[in-house]
């Protein structure tokens, strides 16, 4: 694996224009529902999207000139148990929208293609933010966690979301704790950057998917009542990862042409903004 490049090299200076040359990220009502309505919340077909085994692929194009320093989506295929593969969950529209909506409301240059990335791949350190969902029946081979320490160490930073309860938590934390046995997630409290630096955030939101917003449920389980945001920092502060625990920031992004209350609460107010922050915060810290 090569060195993991500075996150923030290739995209400070057109973030930095974005924050101070505009009001945009300061605008409540800026987002516009997209994509087409589904009464029964099922997937959609995206004219503008091209979906292939590898990733997919929005409907803009890119400047030559920023092709291989254009931040670029990239999910994790983890090995994990269980009746099927659970790193694909949201997939493929989150991975279409949140890159959109990125592309869409601030001035960081995005890749219209999506990629899925293994831990044991070598370029891994091609890409400095990793997202990878619905760890709680994950396994990871040895192979796998030596990749992610190694990719962790070099400057990576991961993303971890939508998985709710005691138990999926232990099935996370005890691969997490093969991957780092010195070190603990750590609880970032609300006046932490990551829920304030581009949009502001009044609480740590609990973002549940349409389902059980549908039926009246505030949250997946009975034993998630309380969404959890933990940072995993390395031997000089710097956060390599953040944990969100009992809250689904990809389904308020896979979901959001499907009902436009839904998008208000969930999508507009939350999933989006915290997305872009975090995304924002790996790439500038």
């Amino acid at each position: 694996m090569k060195i993991l490049r500075n996150p923030a090299r290739s995209f400070l200076v057109l973030f930095t224009v974005s924050v101070l040359a505009t009001g945009l990220f300061a605008q409540p009502d800026f987002f516009n529902q997209r994509g087409s309505s589904n009464p029964y919340g099922g997937r959609r077909n995206y004219s503008r999207g091209q979906v292939t085994a590898t990733g997919v692929k929005n409907d803009w194009e890119i400047d030559k000139r920023f092709e291989h320093d254009a931040f670029r989506f990239a999910r994790v295929r983890y090995t994990s148990w269980g009746y099927r593969d659970k790193w694909l969950t949201d997939y493929p529209e989150s991975d279409l929208n949140f890159p959109h909506r990125l592309r869409e409301l601030t001035s960081i240059e995005v890749h219209p293609e999506t990629i899925i990335v293994d831990l044991t791949d070598e370029n891994l350190g091609d890409y400095p933010f990793l997202y990878l969902v619905e760890p709680g029946q994950m396994s990871l081979s040895d192979e796998e966690v030596t990749g992610l320490r190694r990719y962790l160490l070099n400057g990576g930073f991961l993303m971890v979301d939508d998985f709710w309860g005691e138990d999926e938590w232990y099935g996370f934390y005890e691969n997490i704790k093969r991957v780092f046995p010195d070190r603990e997630p750590e609880e970032l409290p609300l006046e932490h950057d990551i829920f304030h630096l581009v949009y502001d955030l009044a609480e740590k939101p609990q973002i549940v998917s349409i389902g059980a917003w549908r039926s009246g449920r505030i949250t997946e389980r009975y034993d998630a009542r309380e969404p959890h945001y933990r940072g995993l920092f390395d031997d000089q502060g710097r956060m390599m990862a953040i944990i969100c625990h009992n809250t689904d920031l990809g389904d308020g992004w896979e979901e959001e042409g499907v009902d436009p209350t839904y998008f208000k609460e969930y999508s507009e107010r939350f999933a989006y903004p915290l997305g872009i922050n975090i995304v924002t915060y790996a790439l500038t810290h």
